[in-house]
């Protein structure tokens, strides 16, 4: 019984040592939505101050996030639509100047691919959400002989759920969040 609870504790260990910490390369990097505009387009957009960090493996399949927007940061390129969107109507840039994400568990679904829900905050709103991932890769840079990850997270929210905006016709209630990562590994 000793044995088998020393065999166990070694796999656990030597799993949270193969662990290590990354951050988004911001460069190459970009948290994205789309939104359906009079139900017969689209308007797309993206936040361009973030924090994002991860621990994880070399190969990425197992990941934990922590992410940090700038909600100030939001970019329609629409000076008017962006300030409409971080007044106190959508985003209330002022009173909720970060959205959150902390992620709390992931799920493995294939080779590259996986589930990670993790738990997503804006306007001091706290829910519960599960992105799709895909690592696309994982090499060795050149310059600084570390790992480099690439990864893609999608996933679907209600943005009424988050006091974000009410109900209307003229705005749809789904936003599609499309976020292309490259992260570094520390």
């Amino acid at each position: 019984m000793k044995t088998t609870l020393s065999l166990v504790a070694l796999f656990f260990c030597s799993l949270l040592a193969a662990q290590s910490t990354w951050t988004a390369d911001k460069a190459h990097s970009k948290i994205g939505f789309e939104v359906t505009h009079l139900l017969i387009s689209s308007v797309d957009g993206n936040f361009d101050e973030f924090d994002i960090s991860a621990t994880a493996g070399d190969t990425f399949m197992n990941p934990s996030f922590d992410v940090t927007i700038n909600t100030a940061s939001i970019d329609t390129d629409n000076e008017k639509r962006d300030g409409h969107l971080k007044s106190a109507d959508f985003f209330d840039a002022e009173a909720h100047p970060t959205i959150t994400f902390k992620s709390k568990s992931v799920e493995k679904t294939g080779d590259t691919t996986f589930d990670l829900t993790g738990d997503l905050t804006m306007r001091g709103v706290t829910k519960t959400v599960t992105l799709k991932g895909k690592v696309n890769g994982v090499i060795t840079d050149q310059r600084s002989q570390k790992l480099k990850a690439g990864l893609k997270l999608t996933g679907t929210l209600d943005r009424t759920e988050y006091g974000v905006g009410e109900a209307s016709a003229a705005i749809g209630n789904e936003v599609d969040l499309v976020i292309n990562l490259e992260m570094a590994q520390q």
